[in-house]
């Protein structure tokens, strides 16, 4: 039994909301804020790439899920630096 494409793109969703909820939960314990807030935007950023290529049908045209991919990534990056930022400098 194969599953349909966008039922699976719903699957990793859930999936990965699933562990950014996992995530939240083990702020409060032994893991530093800035590392859960790493792991939720990695997570946020895989989610982004689903719902572009799956859902907006980006799959179908490669060079262009690719040219959102890179930006997406970028934005991403610049994201997490600024996060990051007042870890490091406290």
């Amino acid at each position: 039994m194969t599953i349909d494409p966008t039922t699976r793109a719903w699957l990793t969703l859930l999936l990965l909301s699933g562990a950014s909820v996992l995530a939240a939960v083990l702020a409060g314990a032994a893991v530093s804020a800035s590392t859960i807030g790493v792991f939720v935007l990695i997570f946020a950023w895989m989610k982004a790439r689903v719902i572009l290529s799956r859902y907006l049908g980006l799959w179908q045209a490669p060079s262009w899920l690719a040219g959102f991919n890179w930006a997406l990534g970028l934005y991403s990056l610049l994201l997490l630096a600024l996060f990051l930022i007042p870890a490091f400098t406290a």
